[in-house]
């Protein structure tokens, strides 16, 4: 009788040991399921780790576009009316750019293109490119009709005919390495027209600092914006 309860004893001991040992060697091979840690918490600690890298990263993205790929000025003025309103914001970019006729460009000075009296004339202006180097600009101020090399241009996106002259005489041919430029609102924008603006009313193509291609302000006029 001692006996066979020793035997049971010794039975139940080397069950514990099995059992413990099985324990052990799951442990070994699997400590996620044996650990006191929930697997779930594990698992949100993860993906909060993963989602933070992801902003931060994204942010460090932003802020470089930002600053050496894209500029988000804001338009003070009328003279790109009905393009474009006082107060609306916009997005340029430089890369890659090669200015043409119609794209609207942020010129990195107001009247002149001299480094000097930078406190009065630092104002950045936005027109619109009407031609390019070697190519005459006439303008015949009674028709309120721009010519380029001849050929008239169909302007819808002007608010008013060109009648208003400045100092500049015409017909005039663009410098290398320049444009010309003008407002959309013709009778209300002071441009190439005038030789306070740039070298003899020529923006030197260096100081261009953009291309706008899309309005980001007001948002029911989110969008691109075309010629």
């Amino acid at each position: 009788m001692y006996n066979n309860q020793n035997e049971n004893f010794e039975a139940e001991s080397q069950t514990d040991f099995s059992s413990e040992q099985s324990e052990n060697e799951l442990s070994l091979y699997f400590p996620e399921f044996t650990s006191g840690k929930s697997v779930s918490a594990n698992s949100a600690y993860g993906l909060i780790l993963e989602g933070l890298d992801v902003i931060v990263s994204a942010m460090i993205a932003v802020i470089i576009l930002f600053s050496f790929v894209f500029r988000i000025p804001t338009i003070d003025g009328n003279s790109m009316n009905d393009t474009l309103f006082n107060g609306e914001r916009v997005i340029i970019s430089n890369v890659m750019y090669e200015p043409k006729y119609g794209d609207i460009v942020v010129v990195s000075r107001n009247y002149t293109n001299d480094s000097e009296n930078i406190e009065r004339y630092s104002m950045p202006i936005i027109k619109r490119v009407i031609a390019t180097e070697g190519q005459t600009v006439d303008i015949d101020f009674e028709k309120g009709i721009v010519y380029v090399d001849g050929k008239e241009l169909k302007e819808d996106y002007t608010r008013t005919p060109t009648n208003l002259s400045y100092d500049i005489k015409f017909p005039v041919t663009v410098k290398e390495n320049c444009v010309f430029v003008m407002g959309d609102n013709r009778n209300d924008s002071l441009d190439s027209r005038s030789s306070q603006i740039g070298d003899g009313g020529m923006i030197d193509k260096r100081y261009i600092l953009g291309k706008a291609f899309f309005r980001i302000f007001p948002f029911d006029k989110f969008g691109k914006i075309g010629n």
